[in-house]
């Protein structure tokens, strides 16, 4: 006999009525007049003890509320049924029965651990000293079952919750659904373990998923709870490692949300509204209100969720809420269907199945009928008849962690036969050392177990008690015939492998969740400071090309940027081409002076010995032709493409030419001021006035030129390169390489200075003899040609040295310079040569020695015959021809026969 009375402690435990092999346990609990079952017990050899969320969580203070049939019940029956197989299978565990103690956790963590002492009875002292019958025999206390191993739970929560307390006793717990990372402890939860993947590698393949998609920047959103919190917790520590992935807010849904709490969530999202991927670790209550919240929102298709497995392919959070949820991609550990539980299940019965006492109260909640008087649904009009049948009579679809219950027992199963197999060696049934099954003992085994599992996939375990990561990807699509399901897109074993996606009807593009778009060829990233994944994009601007992501830098000084300006390419080379029009003119007007320059020459070699030729001063007129000649050929080398043998021409010709027509004309200058200024002052003759003292000064002025040709040619021998620096404009598209001679600005001012010094002296002596006589020898010509030729290199000097800093230097300053040499030489032909070519050519009856003089002019000359006599000698012709000038002074009329021993007056 029990006694009646019994101490605190074990009333705390007990009230139990026993039957032979199913016990029922009850509780009142005030949810209007029900009282709950609250406990299954089965009896065997070994006991197991189950958790499983039979029922919701309670509101208005009470525990449990409505049942679940899917995660309670099917999970439940899975236990049962998995235990029946065992049972039954003469391989394992033989001659040895499986009982069970389950109980209903009512989906609370602090509900479910005062249900979990019920597993710790049998190991707890019991203290009976203060407890006495009425009649004063000491009590007896019923004794509790041993559990040697626990089956849950089924929230990480309650799981948590649970392990603390087992692990005191050393009581192995296998959970099927629990995933928080937190549980991966081996120090803190170091007797629990479970078949399903931890949220640290559904966080990884969830990261997987958002950096296929090319989202970098996302939002969480999490149940408070220890899922929730420790699935976005494990996502962000691995994004954060990762740093691919940034996080633009991390939201969390209240254990007990108030009125408008899933609005102003969704709001809150809308405040970073560049990040469209949500990142969901809630249970499918707070998914589904969510997805109501968008939808009132009008933000439907703005979201793109990624759900844990929390939401997995499950229909009740998307309920009539299909175009919200569109395109939602959600995970799932990798689970198949089990046939022989849908058989066994189908075939349940309110007379078959009476060891489940929550079985009467889903048959209510299946059927949507009433059992009897008491009857858990007192509103209903339907009657139950009993006759009723699962899947024919109502919808049935097998819940999804029923696979992982029954790998759960047949774990833990696994684990006692090898044990039995190591302790109770060839002993029916449990030996004396199983008796008190050690805990730790039983957890090594439990860890070292591998086998396949219900559906046919391995079940093992890791160091920290966690399975394998395998998940299978799910997308929520709707089809064209506005059927929406969930269909396999891929999977994550260690790694991604997807196929193809479907988003938004009729949209067939990747939508985007980034701070910042991707930046353009040729542009860097300006990172915003603290949001790695939000930049600004910068353009290498100038010379500067794409040199990583982040930076741009200058490419070498002969380069420029490609057009992608991801690498540095070769500046073109470029050189004045003879097609050119800065070309072509100067060309042209250099070839019709070389023609004419010719055309006197020749003349003038035809007509050597006529009067006007021998007037002009045959000597000196060819060094001055030549000059003009060459001022004109320096055309060609200053516009072919310069090597070594052009550069060298260039040097010789650019002031040779000038040179020679200046040297020639300063010595006829010279020559005529000296005379006139003698005869200032005596009648003799002024020295070195002679053809052969011409031409002698005329090449020692020439030689000055070229001695300082001599010195640039061995102080720097001639040489070609390439400027980049003259075409290097602000848009490096343009940019062009120029390829030049080594004549710099300098030299060619040093080249060209002494021709102008000789051109300036020239025509200082032509100001000087601008009062000799009109018919004069060519004093005035000399003087209108030097004038001329003063105003062109003056207007050349601006130009030349003005256009340095225009991108069509080159160009412009070779046109230039070769013009103005052209011009001079021009000049000088045309004023010192046309004439006389003229008079040559079209009238000879001109080209005759003048004859005519005035009878004083005749008389003068005779005296002073005698005077000049000593100059016929020095004379090339071999004879003195004089004329008088009508004038009566001196000087004149003594100048005029000093001139005209050699040459004849022309008119």
């Amino acid at each position: 006999m029990c006694c009646k009375s019994i101490g605190k402690m074990w009333r705390y435990f007990t009230g139990q009525v026993k039957t032979q092999r199913i016990t029922t346990l009850y509780i009142k609990y005030p949810l209007g007049n029900m009282n709950y079952a609250h406990s299954i017990r089965l009896d065997g050899d070994v006991i197991l003890g189950g958790l499983f969320p039979v029922h919701a969580r309670g509101e208005r203070g009470a525990p449990c509320g409505e049942l679940k049939k899917e995660k309670g019940i099917h999970r439940l029956e899975a236990m049962l049924f998995a235990i029946d197989l065992i049972n039954k299978d003469p391989e394992l565990l033989p001659n040895v029965t499986l009982g069970a103690r389950i109980l209903d956790t009512c989906s609370r963590d602090t509900y479910a651990l005062e249900q979990s002492l019920t597993f710790v009875q049998a190991l707890i002292e019991r203290d009976g000293s203060d407890v006495r019958c009425a009649n004063g025999d000491p009590p007896i206390f019923a004794k509790p079952d041993k559990v040697v191993g626990v089956i849950g739970a089924s929230a990480s929560s309650v799981s948590i919750m649970v392990a603390n307390i087992l692990r005191l006793f050393k009581i192995p717990q296998v959970s099927y659904a629990s995933t928080a990372p937190e549980l991966s402890d081996n120090t803190r939860y170091d007797f629990f373990s479970r078949v399903v993947p931890p949220d640290s590698y559904q966080a990884q393949a969830m990261l997987d998923i958002v950096t296929a998609m090319g989202w970098n920047y996302v939002s969480t959103l999490a149940s408070e709870g220890n899922y929730g919190e420790s699935g976005v917790e494990a996502f962000v520590q691995i994004s954060r490692e990762s740093g691919g992935v940034c996080i633009a807010q991390s939201l969390k849904v209240p254990r007990e949300p108030r009125t408008g709490e899933f609005d102003k969530l969704v709001l809150r999202l809308m405040e970073t509204p560049s990040a469209r991927a949500v990142i969901l670790f809630a249970n499918e209550d707070d998914i589904r209100r969510i997805l109501d919240a968008a939808k009132r929102n009008n933000l439907t298709g703005h979201f793109l969720w990624v759900g844990s497995d929390s939401w997995g392919s499950k229909i009740s959070p998307v309920v009539q809420q299909e175009r919200v949820a569109e395109g939602a991609v959600t995970i799932l550990p990798k689970r198949a269907s089990v046939d022989a539980f849908d058989r066994y299940f189908k075939s349940r019965s309110l007379s078959n199945n009476r060891r489940n006492v929550w079985f009467a109260e889903f048959w209510e909640e299946n059927f949507a009928c009433k059992l009897g008087m008491h009857g858990k649904r007192p509103g209903s009009p339907k009657k139950c008849t009993g006759l009723e049948k699962v899947g024919r009579d109502s919808t049935y679809e097998q819940e999804g962690k029923v696979q992982f219950v029954m790998d759960a027992v047949y774990a833990v199963a696994h684990a006692l036969h090898h044990m039995h197999r190591e302790l109770c060696a060839g002993y029916p049934g449990l030996c004396p050392r199983m008796a008190n099954v050690d805990g730790k003992e039983l957890l090594a085994h439990i860890r070292a177990v591998g086998f396949n599992g219900s559906a046919g996939t391995p079940v093992t375990f890791n160091e920290n008690g966690d399975a394998p990561g395998r998940y299978d990807i799910f997308q929520y699509q709707i089809s064209n015939r506005s059927t929406a399901e969930y269909k396999v897109i891929g999977h994550w074993t260690n790694q991604l492998h997807l196929d193809t996606l479907q988003w938004i009807t009729g949209d067939p593009s990747l939508p985007a969740s980034v701070c910042s778009l991707p930046c353009r060829t040729g542009e860097r990233k300006k990172v915003v400071k603290g949001v790695p994944c939000c930049w600004h994009c910068e353009r290498c601007e100038g010379y500067h090309f794409q040199a990583s992501e982040f930076t741009c830098e200058l490419c070498p000084y002969e380069k420029r940027p490609d057009r992608n300006r991801t690498g540095c390419q070769a500046i073109p080379i470029i050189k004045l081409e003879w097609h050119s029009p800065w070309a072509l003119f100067p060309v042209f007007i250099s070839v019709l002076g070389i023609i004419a320059t010719t055309f006197a020459i020749a003349t003038f070699v035809r007509y050597n010995d006529t009067p006007i030729v021998r007037a002009s001063g045959r000597e000196m007129s060819y060094v001055l032709l030549t000059g003009i000649f060459l001022c004109y050929v320096i055309t060609f080398p200053m516009i072919a493409a310069p090597d070594v043998v052009v550069c060298s021409f260039r040097r010789i010709f650019l002031g040779l030419g000038m040179c020679f027509s200046y040297a020639a004309l300063l010595t006829k200058t010279n020559r005529i001021h000296r005379i006139f200024e003698q005869g200032k002052t005596a009648v003799t003759a002024p020295r070195f006035i002679s053809p052969a003292s011409q031409l002698a000064i005329t090449f020692s002025l020439i030689s000055v030129q070229l001695l300082g040709v001599f010195v640039w040619f061995v102080a720097d021998p001639p040489h070609t390169f390439v400027d980049y620096g003259e075409q290097r404009t602000q848009d490096p598209g343009n940019a062009r390489g120029v390829l030049k001679c080594d004549i710099s600005d300098l030299s060619l001012i040093c080249s060209l200075g002494y021709s102008i010094l000789l051109m300036v002296t020239c025509t200082v002596y032509a100001i000087k003899t601008r009062g000799v006589p009109e018919t004069f020898n060519e004093a005035k010509p000399i003087g209108f040609t030097m004038y001329t030729t003063c105003i062109i290199w003056l207007a050349f000097i601006p130009i030349f040295f003005g256009t340095a800093q225009s991108a069509e230097r080159m160009y412009i300053q070779t046109a230039t310079l070769t013009i103005s040499l052209s011009l001079s030489a021009s000049v000088s032909l045309g004023m010192l040569y046309m004439p006389k070519v003229y008079v040559i050519v079209l009238h000879p009856e001109q080209n005759v020695p003048k004859r005519k003089r005035s009878f004083k002019a005749i008389v003068t000359a005779a005296t002073m015959t005698s005077k000049l006599s000593h100059l016929a000698a020095e004379r090339p012709n071999g004879e003195v021809k004089t004329e008088l000038c009508e004038g009566v002074e001196k000087y004149a009329l003594y100048s005029n026969l000093v001139l005209n021993q050699s040459h004849i007056e022309h008119l």
